[in-house]
């Protein structure tokens, strides 16, 4: 760090004062012997303590950036940041105030993709980062350079995309972590090009010495995994570093993590751990760091890929039972909505979900937006006046981004549902393809209103609570007793509004009743899971070992009769 400082302060250069503000961005032959196509932000940051790419974030917090689309743009080049661009947290260079800055730009780059349905889209392909721009392999980025920046005054600062993000490593397999990488024929077809799906498996203990045992798979949703996590086998790095976790107030919170890790490992192996295979899916795609685990219009048959294309591969390899009676599934936010998702759409296929936190489950409670009777998303209007709408709290209620903000900064970073975050990947998946093949808006990006005919859409195909009570009588057999969903009452992303209707809705349930559980953590924020003894800090890391043994515990009452429920418990 120190070496990085010291760096951008010998980069450090006055503007002339007969130059005009502009940024002109430009990048060698070397990086690349062909045009490129992607988004090109311009970072600009007040903190020296790291690079600017990575301080833009969706609060308020964040430093700020400007982006604009690079079609077919050629080395040699420059492209210009004069004020037009859209930026946030500022909307408008021309809005930049005078004083010292930390300058990088970098290029998001694209890759033409001819879809089945006929639609020619560019969008960043997944590079074994997770979809994060600012990480991934092949991206183009500049050195840091310290300017003084005068709106008032004439100059040009000249930026080189100089260097070249490398690829990351794949992980290695170990004793009891396995990783398999599989082409899926349905999604190669959907996107007109080779596509993947992977897995990290975790072995149950004894799974060598007892080759003829078939286990139950244990499914766990979430946003891309690097590697297995939660699992160590080593207790905590003696010289680690204490951290601070501003959210839980900890002192050595990264100690605490390894800790819980190496618990875990120590619990999976001792004598009382139920025997199954668990497994955290990659399932990137070119528009978010995972696909939803649904099929789609814009994002492809993801659902039907991971079902009948991948699950039955890690069955096959790891010996797994291979019966929907024997699955499970869970997850937290993003995988808590997955985990309940495919529980629905493959309500035979999986004997159990376990949602917590889960992304809005009912869409009259999108977050803070009624999308079926609000008029605009970032507003709720008055008479005379208007409010923004929250989009970000912590425990005690203090806001720190709106919904507005979030939806302009992912603006900034790419245009057309190409940001790679939140609000773009739910309109990915959730919406039907415009005429120029990306996502209809849900609502117009920088005014905030909504389209009430993309609103039906959703609300037929996608909202949870919608489907569920629309279905029941062919659902409900095959759903009864497998619905579980825990969320903290004061989640950070006020998704337990949504959990509040979809509770209501199954608590009316008749002919067969659910059966199941909703439970709500007091004071809780995101990604608490349902354990009462712990406080959020701690259950947020014990997914594993909680909704695995809950599920073992609960089996007996819904496995068929005649199910193997004895080898795997030795």
């Amino acid at each position: 760090m120190r070496a990085f400082i010291l760096f951008m302060l010998t980069c450090s250069l006055t503007l002339p004062a007969n130059s005009q503000p502009v940024f002109s961005i430009s990048y060698p032959e070397k990086q690349s012997n062909k045009p490129l196509d992607g988004r090109l932000l311009l970072l600009i940051s007040t903190d020296s303590t790291a690079e600017p790419r990575f301080q833009i974030s969706d609060d308020v917090g964040s430093q700020q950036v400007f982006g604009q689309d690079a079609e077919n743009w050629a080395s040699g080049t420059a492209m210009q940041f004069a004020g037009a661009e859209f930026g946030y947290p500022l909307q408008s260079l021309r809005q930049l105030p005078a004083g010292e800055y930390y300058v990088q730009a970098l290029l998001h780059v694209y890759e033409t993709f001819h879809r089945k349905d006929g639609h020619v889209v560019k969008l960043p392909m997944d590079r074994g980062e997770g979809q994060q721009w600012n990480r991934a392999p092949g991206n183009l980025y500049s050195s840091v350079q310290k300017i003084r920046y005068d709106p008032n005054a004439m100059g040009v600062i000249s930026i080189t995309l100089d260097q070249v993000i490398p690829p990351i490593p794949a992980p290695e397999d170990t004793k009891y972590i396995r990783h398999i990488r599989i082409q899926s024929k349905l999604l190669s077809e959907f996107w007109g090009r080779p596509m993947y799906l992977g897995a990290h498996v975790l072995l149950p203990e004894g799974w060598e010495e007892h080759p003829d045992v078939h286990y139950p798979l244990a499914i766990f949703h979430g946003h891309f995994p690097s590697d297995f996590g939660g699992f160590r086998t080593e207790p905590p790095d003696p010289d680690i570093k204490p951290d601070y976790s501003e959210r839980f107030k900890l002192a050595g919170y990264n100690r605490i993590v390894q800790q819980e890790a190496y618990d875990f490992y120590k619990l999976w192996t001792g004598p009382d751990f139920p025997r199954v295979l668990a497994v955290e899916i990659q399932h990137p795609c070119p528009y978010y760091d995972d696909s939803y685990a649904v099929n789609s219009a814009n994002v492809g048959p993801y659902g039907d890929a991971i079902m009948y294309e991948l699950i039955p591969e890690i069955e096959r390899r790891f010996r797994g039972i291979g019966k929907g009676w024997a699955r499970l599934t869970y997850g937290g936010s993003t995988g808590g909505w997955e985990a309940l998702a495919v529980q629905v759409f493959y309500p035979e296929e999986f004997n159990g979900c376990y949602a917590a936190c889960p992304d809005p489950i009912d869409f009259r409670a999108y977050t803070v937006v009624d999308i079926y009777k609000d008029k605009n998303a970032y507003y709720k209007d008055g008479p005379f006046g208007k409010v923004l709408r929250p989009g970000k709290r912590d425990y005690l209620g203090h806001v720190s981004a709106t919904l507005q903000g979030a939806n302009y900064y992912e603006l900034a970073i790419g245009s057309k549902g190409r940001s790679g975050q939140q609000w773009d990947i739910w309109e990915a998946v959730y919406s039907p393809a415009g005429p120029d093949g990306y996502p209809q808006r849900i609502w117009d990006k920088v005014s905030g209103e909504i389209d009430p005919e993309v609103a039906a859409y959703w609300r037929d195909n996608f909202d949870l609570t919608h489907i569920i009570r629309r279905d029941w009588t062919t659902l409900g057999p095959k759903l009864r007793g497998k619905i579980h969903i825990y969320c903290g009452d004061m989640d950070n992303f006020y998704l337990n509004n949504a959990v509040y209707l979809a509770e209501e809705m199954l608590e009316q349930l008749e002919q067969p009743l659910y059966e199941g559980e909703v439970d709500y953590g007091d004071r809780a924020e995101h990604c608490w899971n349902g354990d009462h003894t712990q406080p959020n800090a701690i259950s947020r890391l014990r997914y594993h070992r909680y909704f695995i043994q809950k599920w073992v515990q609960e089996l007996p009452g819904r496995a068929p009769q005649g199910a193997d429920l004895s080898s795997w418990r030795y």
